[in-house]
């Protein structure tokens, strides 16, 4: 079966991975946007395109019917969610498959399986992958989360039993915290993924963060693609990932991977998933969750292995086998990635929507950005703040490290607040240049990131003077010589890419 058109139920960055993706192989791409995506660059790309609904991701790129009755109309026979939205999502793969669609991702059973946490810990189990010891079970009252925090010992994390992202997610150090937390945890799974249910586990301290890359198809084959570090995080959101992992070595990887294969074929896994691990300072490792979707971070992975994931996931979802072995998954060098979000690191984190006005992106040997911005693109308040991923490879760690270093001092961002100047702290600190890596460094780091906060507030505010001068004279030299360049119509990119967007 080859694949003809396909739909791309989401937006940014990853829809415009899908795009390019589906373009080296000759399939013909459909866009969905939002009112306040209309100009987004997987627009502008896509060959096809479709307004969804107003900006709330919940009267848009939530809203299952839609999607599907836009694929249908618009002729194509595949859906890829991308990730985040409905990407794992069982009753969306239902729909799509319903509706004679090929969904590009794992079938709605394995997403149903893996995407509830306790139930996945209960596959871990049945395979006897290592666990941190917890409940398998979602909390059923308060008294049972105090007995079980009270045996397996404080602290303890609570984390919701659906979804992801670090949402429902609580640290407990003492019983007198987990009442509150308990409320808080319920809370947030509820309003983030419409189930309060939560679990209960023993709190790793300082541990890393370490994924496996599993892919499989629909003829019983399955690989895994090494791992990721994913250890530097603020608020459970990733940072900054790499592969490999400076803590593993080849044995550790081979078990890793052997382990996350056995989890993912136990739950009928096909296509590209991630199962994620906790690694402590002794180096053991315990079965965290597993993400039934692509990564935001897959394009380390692609550096180091060479494998294009996203042309896997089509040619799986496309009934094609994969066509290697174990033994043919080989690795060369290292990647670092790099997430630039429109957050203002020295202002609290607070997104930062606005018109970029200025933009110059890194490049050179070793350099990839995937993006969804461009100049003169609006960021939206409604959606996730990253605007880019950027991605170097090196023969080794230290290449990398420098080559990363050196590519964010050329980003430049104009017009919205990014977190590339935290990012250089991050990198260039001697703990991540040493490979010291674990949860808690940002912890260590952001302090002296905010001794800085008003150096940073003066150049802005100087800058913006200057910028302000320097518009007041271009004003003053357009008015003497009549011309006027409010007049002068959309820029050249602008008439270019100018959607022609359908209505649905």
């Amino acid at each position: 079966m080859k694949l003809k058109k396909l739909l791309v139920a989401n937006r940014g960055e990853i829809a415009v991975r899908v795009i390019r993706a589906c373009r080296e192989q000759g399939i013909a791409t459909v866009a969905v946007f939002s009112e306040a995506d209309r100009e987004a660059l997987h627009v502008l790309m896509a060959d096809e395109a479709y307004p969804i609904g107003p900006p709330p991701a919940t009267e848009s790129y939530l809203k299952i019917d839609t999607l599907v009755d836009v694929a249908r109309r618009a002729g194509a026979d595949a859906v890829h969610p991308g990730y985040g939205f409905l990407a794992e999502n069982a009753r969306f793969a239902e729909a799509c498959v319903a509706a004679g669609l090929t969904f590009v991702g794992p079938p709605p059973t394995a997403i149903r399986a893996m995407g509830d946490k306790t139930s996945a810990r209960k596959i871990a189990r049945e395979m006897k992958v290592p666990m941190v010891p917890g409940t398998l079970e979602a909390l059923r009252s308060d008294d049972e989360a105090r007995t079980t925090a009270a045996k397996i010992g404080y602290p303890v994390m609570l984390k919701a039993a659906m979804g992801g992202g670090g949402k429902g997610m609580r640290l407990v150090r003492a019983e007198k915290e987990l009442a509150n937390a308990l409320r808080a945890a319920r809370a947030e799974a509820g309003a983030a993924f419409g189930d309060t249910a939560v679990y209960l586990e023993r709190a790793v301290v300082e541990p890393r963060h370490v994924e496996i890359q599993v892919l499989g198809d629909a003829h019983g084959a399955m690989v895994h693609l090494g791992e990721r570090e994913c250890s530097i995080q603020r608020r459970h959101q990733k940072l900054i990932e790499e592969s490999p992992s400076p803590c593993v070595d080849t044995e550790l990887r081979a078990r890793m991977g052997e382990a996350a294969c056995r989890v993912a074929k136990a739950a009928g896994y096909v296509n590209a998933g991630t199962v994620e691990f906790l690694v402590d300072a002794d180096r053991n490792f315990y079965f965290l969750e597993m993400n039934t979707r692509l990564q935001v971070e897959h394009p380390v992975t692609e550096m180091v292995t060479g494998i294009d994931l996203v042309r896997e996931q089509l040619r799986i979802a496309a009934g094609e086998p994969l066509g290697y072995t174990q033994r043919d998954v080989t690795w060369k060098g290292w990647a670092i990635e790099c997430r630039v979000n429109a957050e203002d690191p020295f202002g609290g984190w607070l997104p930062s929507p606005g018109t970029i006005t200025g933009l110059r992106a890194a490049g050179g040997p070793g350099v990839r950005e995937d993006s969804g911005a461009y100049e003169g693109y609006t960021v939206p308040r409604f959606y996730d703040t990253l605007l880019a991923k950027l991605i170097v490879w090196g023969a080794d760690r230290a290449t990398a490290v420098e080559r990363m270093l050196r590519a964010l001092g050329e980003y430049k961002v104009v017009g919205v607040r990014t977190t590339i100047p935290a990012l250089e702290r991050i990198v260039g600190h001697p703990d991540f240049r040493a490979g010291r890596l674990s949860t808690a460094l940002l912890e260590r780091i952001l302090p002296g990131l905010h001794a800085h906060e008003g150096r940073h507030a003066n150049v802005a505010l100087i800058a913006a003077v200057l910028a302000e001068y320097e518009r007041a004279r271009q004003s003053t030299a357009t008015a003497r010589d009549g011309s006027n360049q409010m007049d002068a119509g959309p820029s050249a990119w602008s008439r270019s890419t100018r959607p022609g967007g359908r209505e649905a």
